[in-house]
C-alpha cells in the first residue's frame, strides 16, 4: 500500500510555468486527447471532443488555464516514451533516492456509452527505491470562464460544471483545496497508485478503477494500439518514425465521423509573443488528399473510407459558402491566416475547412482573459477563414477521391456526381484571385499553387472518368486543364528568377511549388523545374528546413516572423528524391527527422534555434514525413 504523507503541497515552486511546445506527447481516445508536459502535468485537455471547451489549458495560461499535475515532490531528472507500438506516454522521473514512472492513457473502447466516459488513467509506479509525490487537479471548465463546485461522493471527487461533471478515482486519499483536489503519498518500490478522470452524467454513472481494473485497461489499451498497427503495410528504411506518425495520425481521428484534425490544439504560437495563433482544432479539405495517400499506402483502408465518406458527404451537401462582397474573414490555418477579401468574388463550392462533425458555422472569439503561451496572445477559439476562398482544395479534394477509387473501393454513383458537380464549378472559377493555401492577408491574388490545385481537380477527374467509363464533358474539361497549364507555364514563370513563382505579376518564391513535380504537372527533372529547385534552395532554404515564403518579399498583413514550415521540408526532401538527387533527399530527410520531439512528434513549424513552434502536433506535418518517407525509400531502391 502507498503511504499517505501529512501534506499536499504543490510541485517546486521554481519551476518554469510553461513547458516548451515540444516538451509534450499526446493520448486519446479517438475522440478527444491530452497533452502531457515531461514535468508529468496534463495542461491541455478538451472534455469530450478535439473542439470541446478545455478543462486543463495551462499550457495557455498557466495560472488560470487548469492541470492535471502528477510528479514527485523530490529534485527529478525526466525522460518521456511511448510504450513501443502504442500511445500510451510514460513519463520517468529519476531521483537520488529512486526511480518512478507515470503511465498516461486513454482506453479505447467501442461500447458507445463506455466511450462516452472518456476515461482518462493515471498509473503511478515506483520501480525503484522510494520516492514521495504529489498530484494536484485542478480543472477550469469553458476555457477557464466556468465556475465549478467540488464534492466527495462515494469515495469519489466530484468536479460539477454547469456543462459538465468530472469524477476523480484515487487509489490513494484525496482532499478537496478549494476548487481543486490534491493528496501527497509517497511510494516504495514495487508499489503503485492509480488516478481515473472520468466524465459522468446522463447514462454514464460514476464508477471507480482499482488498480486491477487499471492494469486489465492498461493491457487492452496495448493490444488494440498494437492490433491498429498490425496491419501497416510499410516495412522501409525508417519503420519506427513513420509508425510514430500514423499512430499520430490515428489519435488525431474523430472515430465517429471518421473526420481528423489539422492539430488537437488552438493557439498554441507560431512565434513565441507573436500573434499568429489560430485554432486548428477542424477538418481541413486541403489536407484530405494527402490523408488518404499516407493511409492507403500503409495499407489503413478503413480510415480511408471513413474519411473519403465524411468528406463526400461535405462536399455533396447543398449550400457553398459565399463571402459578400466588402466583407473579411480575419483567421484561418497553415500559418499566416488570412481574409475573405473585398473584391466581391465570393466564395467556393466547399468551404475550406469544417467542424469535425461536419457543421460550417465556426465563428471565431478571442478569450482575452487567457495570456497565451508564454504571453502569446491572443488565443483564439473558431475559425473565421471558412469563409475564404481557396481554389486549391477542389484539387486535394478531387485527388483524395482518385486515389481511393485507385488504391481503395471504386467510387459510388453519388461520389461520381459530386466529382462532375466540382468540376463543372473548377471549369468556371479557376481563374479567380483567391486568399491561397497560406490564406495570407495580403489580400487576393492569382496563386499559381492554387491554379496547379484546379489542373489537378480536372486531370484527376479525367482519369477516373477514362479508366471507370464514366460520363463526363470531356472535351470542356480538357479545354480547361489545358488552359490552365499554359497560363501557369506561361504567367506563373519568371524569366528572371528562372523559377516558378508564388503568383501573377511579381518574381516572389513560394515553397508551395514544391507539390508541381510531386502533383505530376511537371516532370521532376524537366529544365524549369531544376531551376526552380535550385532556386527555393537559395532563397527559402536553410539546412534542410524549408520557409514558406518570405514575408519582406511578399507581406502577408500580420505581424512578426515565423519558422520554417516542416510539411514544406518533407515536399523538398520528395522534390529531391524525384529529381535524382538522392544524396541530397536523404540528408534533408535524415536532418529533418532530428528536429522530432523526444517521442516523435512534430508541431507546425522550426523556429530559428530549433525548437517547434505552432499547434501540436501537426497531421500535415506526420502526413507529408509518411509520404517522404515512403517514396524516398522507392527512390534508394
Amino acid at each position: 500500500m502507498a503511504a499517505e504523507t501529512a501534506s499536499c503541497r504543490p510541485s517546486r515552486a521554481n519551476a518554469p510555468r510553461y513547458v516548451p511546445i515540444a516538451e509534450h506527447g499526446l493520448i486519446g481516445d479517438l475522440r478527444s486527447s491530452a497533452l502531457v508536459g515531461t514535468n508529468g502535468t496534463i495542461d491541455w485537455y478538451c472534455c469530450t471532443r478535439f473542439d470541446a471547451p478545455s478543462v486543463f489549458a495551462s499550457i495557455l495560461d498557466a495560472d488560470r488555464g487548469g492541470s492535471f499535475a502528477l510528479a514527485p515532490d523530490v529534485p527529478v531528472r525526466t525522460k518521456q516514451f511511448y510504450f513501443p507500438d502504442t500511445n500510451i506516454l510514460i513519463t520517468r522521473f529519476y531521483a537520488d533516492d529512486g526511480v518512478g514512472e507515470v503511465q498516461d492513457f486513454m482506453p479505447v473502447v467501442d461500447d458507445s456509452r463506455e466511450a462516452d466516459r472518456h476515461r482518462l488513467i493515471r498509473r503511478v509506479l515506483c520501480v525503484r527505491g522510494s520516492l514521495p509525490f504529489t498530484a494536484r487537479v485542478a480543472p477550469r471548465f469553458d476555457y477557464g470562464r466556468s465556475g465549478h463546485s467540488v464534492s466527495t461522493r462515494c469515495g469519489q471527487t466530484v468536479f460539477d460544471s454547469p456543462d459538465l461533471s468530472l469524477a476523480l478515482t484515487s487509489t490513494v486519499p484525496v482532499e478537496v483545496d478549494g476548487q481543486d483536489a490534491c493528496c501527497s503519498f509517497k511510494l516504495i518500490e514495487g508499489e503503485t497508485a492509480v488516478f481515473a478522470l472520468d466524465r459522468i452524467g446522463g447514462a454514464v454513472e460514476p464508477r471507480s478503477c482499482a488498480q486491477t481494473e487499471a492494469e486489465d485497461l492498461f493491457d487492452a489499451t496495448v493490444r488494440y494500439w498494437r492490433g491498429w498497427l498490425s496491419r501497416s503495410r510499410y516495412r522501409g528504411r525508417w519503420r519506427e518514425m513513420v509508425h510514430r506518425s500514423a499512430l499520430t495520425l490515428k489519435l488525431l481521428t474523430y472515430a465517429p465521423t471518421g473526420a481528423i484534425v489539422a492539430a488537437p490544439t488552438t493557439s498554441l504560437p507560431e512565434q513565441i509573443g507573436g500573434e499568429r495563433n489560430w485554432d486548428y482544432r477542424y477538418v481541413w479539405v486541403r489536407d484530405a488528399a494527402f490523408c488518404i495517400y499516407a493511409l492507403l499506402r500503409l495499407g489503413f483502408t478503413d480510415e480511408a473510407e471513413a474519411f473519403v465518406n465524411f468528406l463526400s458527404e461535405k462536399a455533396a451537401a447543398p449550400g457553398g459558402t459565399e463571402a459578400p462582397a466588402g466583407t473579411e474573414a480575419p483567421a484561418g490555418t497553415g500559418g499566416a491566416n488570412g481574409t475573405g477579401g473585398k473584391d466581391g468574388a465570393g466564395g467556393g463550392r466547399l468551404q475550406i475547412m469544417y467542424g469535425i462533425d461536419g457543421r460550417r458555422d465556426l465563428p471565431e472569439e478571442e478569450l482575452t482573459h487567457l495570456e497565451g503561451h508564454v504571453g502569446s496572445a491572443p488565443v483564439r477559439i473558431g475559425n473565421d477563414a471558412v469563409g475564404q476562398l481557396q481554389l486549391d482544395i477542389y484539387g486535394a479534394l478531387i485527388d483524395c477521391l482518385y486515389l481511393y477509387d485507385k488504391w481503395g473501393q471504386p467510387l459510388s454513383s453519388a461520389h461520381w456526381d459530386t466529382v462532375v458537380d466540382l468540376v463543372d464549378w473548377v471549369c468556371d472559377n479557376w481563374d479567380q484571385p483567391d486568399e491561397g493555401v497560406w490564406e495570407t492577408r495580403g489580400g487576393r491574388k492569382k496563386f499559381l499553387y492554387s491554379q496547379l490545385m484546379c489542373w489537378v481537380a480536372i486531370e484527376r477527374a479525367m482519369r477516373i472518368a477514362r479508366r471507370r467509363g464514366l460520363p463526363a464533358d470531356m472535351a470542356r474539361w480538357a479545354q480547361a486543364r489545358d488552359t490552365i497549364y499554359r497560363r501557369i507555364m506561361d504567367r506563373g514563370w519568371s524569366a528572371r528568377r528562372n523559377a516558378f513563382v508564388q503568383h501573377e505579376g511579381e518574381d516572389v518564391l513560394d515553397a508551395a511549388v514544391l507539390m508541381m513535380p510531386l502533383a505530376k504537372f511537371i516532370s521532376p527533372t524537366d529544365p524549369k523545374w531544376l531551376s526552380t529547385l535550385d532556386a527555393l534552395g537559395e532563397g527559402l532554404v536553410s539546412d534542410s528546413l524549408v520557409y514558406r515564403y518570405d514575408p519582406q518579399a511578399s507581406p502577408d498583413g500580420l505581424r512578426g516572423e515565423e519558422g520554417t514550415f516542416s510539411i514544406c521540408s518533407f515536399w523538398y526532401v520528395e522534390a529531391l528524391a524525384r529529381a535524382g538527387r538522392l544524396d541530397e533527399a536523404r540528408l534533408a530527410f535524415e536532418k529533418m527527422l532530428t528536429y522530432a520531439n523526444h517521442v516523435g512528434l512534430y508541431a507546425e513549424e522550426i523556429g530559428r534555434t530549433g525548437e517547434q513552434t505552432g499547434n501540436f502536433p501537426q497531421a500535415f506535418t506526420h502526413l507529408a514525413l509518411i509520404s517522404a518517407a515512403f517514396n524516398l525509400d522507392r527512390a534508394l531502391g
